[in-house]
């Protein structure tokens, strides 16, 4: 590898990847300290001393109450709180730094140094509170967080640099579909020499692999009820090892027609896995159709969140170049024949591609990471064994993943209803404007409050900011108009004038929320500084 010392982190919901640029400008995947490419996203607390990876998964099975799984789902959650067996609590940010922590870790293992620089993706779909914890969990674990990337973005990038290293300069409109773990997106790419710009982009943040194992988990517990056995959902370590060989069988089913899941459990009514109780088995055979069955209903939620991007994008016949597989539940055949089928594009990214589907987002991350860090020390960007527009700064325009809004009362009801000002998908910077009216005589302020979503109901948007604004008192009904500006960092700025006369009467930014403040993000730091990760 050469100088520059940042890698790239695909912090996923079930495995994680970690990629650097190599000393011919290549980015390249790096092993853990088991010699393996993927790092289970779990952690597990011996006592107070936090495990990472395969071994905490490996120690979860046995005492699953010490075992976290899926904190990304959590993200960005105030409420959520992880409370070790000694009491500790911890919130997302902090368990998800772990994860972090020991991946940065085993890079510099491979590395030969350290390496404290990071560029960590996120789904495109994840709102400003979930992209900011994400951003603190990095600082929370002691680094040097360049950029969040979206991870559709960055599996792009990882393709658009195969592409050009294979000599191919022609322009590509690439729909990227992102099915991982935990997480559903789809993202549409127009890709021009180093020039990266998001056409339109839709997902689901609680829908992906776990939730395909939960549908093949209730199908076998089911079947071994029928043949008289007793059910694994009652016990914590018994649904833990059901779930463990359906995510197998899962994964078999990839590539052979059929499989049997067997399933082991105690006759006792509690299935403590105990020396004096009796065990006893059962087998359920899975084809591949009864699996199709299964999983069709997820599998029809990625396809309308397909049609609705294409849709949004306002793509004609023949525009789009390729579809790339992103995540390791597009593994399944049957993602790839519903794909052909839905946009008529060649499929790429299976485990043959030059795309790998589980190593794209992180490869990306780090050809991001690699330019950041290089053109942060004014470093030139090598020519070496790349495309010759490699030595350009690379330059990614995206779009609002989400509405913008304003909480306002209807004239007909006098509701409350979210008015929405900057529609998703408008491309940043974006800037959008609305009138309202006062609602009272001599009315001395208004509240402008800014939400994020779609929904009509306030209570079904995010609320990312507010503040009080003074308005000239008057017996008629003042009129004021509200500017929402949007730009590339995902910074808002607000400004309301008057709108009869256009006097400016007030202006505030809104930059991403935060859980924590500045005090306690220090204090969360300094703990994890003195916890040995294993």
């Amino acid at each position: 590898m050469r100088g520059v010392s940042a890698v790239g982190i695909d912090l996923g919901t079930t495995y994680s990847v970690v990629a650097a640029v190599d000393a011919s400008g290549t980015p390249q995947v790096l092993r853990n300290r088991e010699g393996d490419y993927l790092t289970p996203s779990v952690v597990f607390f011996d006592g107070e001393a936090p495990m990472v990876g395969a071994a905490a998964a490996a120690a979860g099975a046995l005492r699953p109450h010490d075992y976290i799984e899926l904190v990304k789902r959590s993200i960005g959650d105030a409420d959520w709180r992880c409370v070790t067996a000694q009491g500790t609590s911890y919130g997302a940010e902090e368990i998800s730094a772990m994860l972090l922590r020991r991946l940065v870790d085993d890079a510099a293992q491979q590395l030969g140094r350290s390496c404290s620089e990071v560029v960590i993706t996120v789904p495109a779909y994840f709102d400003d509170a979930r992209r900011r914890a994400t951003a603190d969990a990095g600082i929370i674990a002691g680094l040097d967080v360049l950029r969040i990337v979206n991870e559709p973005t960055a599996a792009a990038l990882a393709y658009g640099f195969g592409e050009a290293v294979g000599g191919n300069r022609t322009p590509v409109t690439l729909l990227v579909y992102d099915w991982g773990g935990g997480t559903f997106d789809v993202t549409l790419v127009r890709i021009a020499g180093n020039d990266y710009t998001v056409l339109a982009t839709a997902g689901d943040r609680n829908l992906g692999g776990f939730d395909i194992d939960n549908a093949l988990m209730c199908y076998v517990d089911e079947r071994v009820l029928d043949q008289g056995g007793c059910s694994s959902l009652d016990s914590d370590v018994a649904e833990l090892m059901l779930r463990e060989r359906c995510e197998a069988a899962k994964r078999e089913l990839s590539s052979a027609p059929e499989t049997t899941v067997t399933v082991d459990y105690a006759t006792s009514p509690h299935h403590e896995r105990a020396p004096n109780h009796e065990q006893a088995q059962r087998r359920v055979p899975i084809s591949r159709p009864v699996f199709a069955e299964l999983t069709a209903p997820l599998l029809r939620r990625t396809e309308e969140i397909v049609a609705e991007v294409l849709t949004d994008a306002r793509l004609g016949s023949g525009e789009l170049s390729a579809v790339l597989l992103v995540g390791g539940s597009t593994r399944m055949p049957m993602v790839s024949r519903m794909l052909r089928r839905v946009t008529g594009a060649p499929v790429r990214g299976d485990t043959h591609s030059a795309v790998h589907p589980d190593h794209a987002v992180a490869l990306g991350a780090a050809i991001l990471a690699d330019h950041a860090a290089a053109l942060r020390r004014g470093e030139a960007l090598p020519k070496n064994a790349q495309p010759e527009n490699y030595s350009r700064p690379l330059s990614i325009h995206d779009v609002t993943a989400h509405s913008l809004g304003l909480v306002a009362r209807s004239a007909a009801t006098g509701a409350e209803i979210n008015s929405i000002v900057i529609e998703r998908n408008t491309p940043l910077p974006a800037q959008g404007r609305q009138r309202f009216h006062t609602l009272a005589e001599n009315q001395r302020e208004i509240l402008v409050v800014v939400t994020q979503g779609e929904d009509v109901d306030p209570s079904y948007v995010t609320v990312v900011g507010s503040a009080r604004i003074d308005v000239p008192a008057s017996k008629d009904s003042v009129e004021v108009e509200v500017v929402i500006g949007y730009d590339e960092q995902g910074l808002i700025g607000v400004q309301v004038t008057d709108a009869d006369n256009g006097v400016a009467l007030g202006e505030f930014s809104i930059d991403r929320q935060a859980n924590v403040d500045a005090a306690e993000l220090t204090r969360m730091r300094r703990s994890l500084q003195t916890l040995e990760i294993e």
